[in-house]
């Protein structure tokens, strides 16, 4: 694919704003912490690998030009780490991202201002090569769970859109294709906001991987049919306990994945762990506008003056979750044990 979720010339951030997929290819130009904010908040970038680095090159221009002593310079990123870190609360990636970018200038407390700023942005250009090594590896481990002829059920969109490149549950599906030759995939179209069907399939037509799109309420349906030979999701975070938050629909997915018998993975990078949190009790959920669900491109589905819940993500239980599949490698129950030593 040509296409990019993000790219940085040095001075300016140039995201694909990815509203507009598959339909047109746009981007957005990204000068300081502002527009990055607004970036990651109103889902231009969107996927947690993505938002993370798109958040760290944010500190980085919001203090590109920043005179002052070393001390202000710290104060200052750490105003932009809360800034920034609030444009979407669930995905854990962002908050690592930015802590990273912190604790490297932290290190550096010493150094001159322009030392400073020069180590971070080069931290941040470093965690988005890093980003294409973990997601690359996750697709390798992760394809030792596919058979040939497996038909994979995924939810969102976790491809190079969603990364910066390979994808996390899409670097396996592309891998067990490239693998076997004849691995498909069924895709849900993933609502209110339509990844699976605008950003996925998009990917899916790209890679020449066979696929068929179903609603998202069609999937118990289709699993009953016995066609359905693996779940694979991304992870935006994942509690120490194993339990793991994704776009809404996840759980949904894992409940059917195991009265069908069927076993349900999830793919992130060991990045995507929180190590301050013991259970999904303690996720936030983001919950978005109301007008996501009752309207589509602009124009109202439902009568006027319709309420609507969208959480847009929902928290999945560790004991529905037959692996974890990360960069680390294959994660098992029980997930206090593998998890630990995954990130020690």
């Amino acid at each position: 694919m040509n296409i990019r979720s993000l790219e940085f010339n040095g001075k300016m951030l140039r995201i694909l704003d990815q509203r507009f997929l598959p339909f047109e290819v746009l981007y957005s130009e990204c000068r300081n912490e502002k527009d990055v904010w607004e970036a990651i908040n109103m889902m231009k970038v969107r996927g947690a690998p993505a938002i993370g680095v798109a958040a760290a090159y944010g500190i980085y221009l919001g203090v590109m030009d920043f005179t002052g002593t070393p001390d202000k310079l710290l104060d200052r990123m750490n105003e932009l780490k809360t800034y920034l870190d609030g444009a979407r609360p669930t995905a854990v990636n962002l908050q690592w991202a930015t802590r990273r970018i912190i604790e490297k200038a932290e290190q550096m407390r010493n150094s001159s201002v322009k030392e400073i700023i020069e180590k971070i942005k080069n931290e941040a250009i470093l965690m988005e090569e890093e980003d294409a090594l973990r997601n690359k590896a996750i697709g390798e481990y992760g394809s030792a769970l596919v058979k040939p002829n497996d038909v994979i059920l995924t939810i969102c969109n976790t491809g190079e859109l969603a990364t910066i490149r390979y994808g996390t549950a899409f670097c396996v599906i592309k891998n067990s294709f490239e693998k076997y030759g004849n691995i498909s995939v069924i895709a849900l179209e993933t609502r209110p906001y339509l990844q699976g069907a605008r950003l996925t399939a998009f990917e899916l037509k790209e890679a020449r991987i066979p696929f068929k799109l179903i609603t998202d309420n069609m999937s118990g349906f289709v699993m009953s049919k016995k066609i359905v030979s693996l779940v694979i999701t991304g992870a935006d975070r994942i509690a120490m306990n194993g339990d793991t938050a994704n776009k809404i629909g996840t759980y949904m997915l894992a409940v059917l994945a195991q009265y069908h018998n069927i076993p349900f993975y999830v793919a992130a990078p060991v990045s995507t762990i929180d190590p301050s949190i013991s259970s999904g009790e303690e996720i936030p959920i983001e919950e978005r506008n109301p007008e996501e669900v009752t309207h589509f491109m602009g124009k109202s589905i439902t009568p006027e003056g319709v309420d609507a819940l969208n959480p847009s993500f929902d928290m999945t239980p560790s004991k529905l979750i037959t692996a974890i599949i990360t960069d680390k490698g294959i994660l098992f129950p029980p997930y206090q044990k593998s998890i630990k030593k995954a990130i020690s």
